[in-house]
């Protein structure tokens, strides 16, 4: 796979993307602590369509934690959980899976972004930053988060960008 300056330029842009929507998402006290729904996370669909989501999504990530102030395993951890989550996603797209069954795929697109991120944020905000719920209740209000982001803006934000017209424009 050949990286030249419109993967690059694509990449930055949804990191820049994902700061601003976190960001507006941590104004209104929605980015962080045990109930979250980071606006930003609509944005796991895009691997669906360019591998150059994966990246931008992972430095937009890695600066809005710190952007927001999070604690240095945050910073790491949680960043890590959203490329592992973006990359999961993006070979789900490439699949033999997705060729037969694109629907379904396209469906299945944002799941790895909810479970990575259920289970790593829920972690450190049990571990981390010490909440007083158990592991498993922590994880279950990052998951709804996590759906509430991923399907309810995610998955519209899929069907309008897989448009062909709209596709050839910005992925191709």
């Amino acid at each position: 796979m050949r990286i030249g300056v419109k993967n690059v330029v694509r990449g930055a842009i949804i990191a820049s993307v994902y700061i601003v929507l976190t960001l507006l998402a941590w104004g209104v006290n929605l980015a962080s602590g045990l109930i979250q729904a980071r606006f930003s996370e609509a944005l796991c669909v895009l691997p669906f369509f360019t591998f150059d989501a994966v990246l931008g999504l992972f430095i937009g990530c890695l600066l809005a934690n710190t952007i927001t102030g999070a604690f240095i395993y945050d910073i790491i951890f949680g960043s890590m959980a959203t490329l592992l989550a973006a990359l999961c996603s993006y070979m789900l797209s490439r699949s033999h899976f997705a060729k037969k069954h694109r629907t379904l795929a396209k469906w299945l697109t944002p799941l790895p972004a909810v479970v990575v991120n259920a289970f790593v944020v829920g972690w450190l905000l049990k571990y981390v930053y010490g909440l007083s719920v158990s592991y498993a209740i922590a994880c279950a209000y990052v998951g709804a988060g996590q759906i509430i982001a991923c399907y309810g803006a995610g998955m519209p934000l899929m069907y309008l960008l897989d448009r062909p017209s709209i596709k050839r424009v910005i992925f191709e």
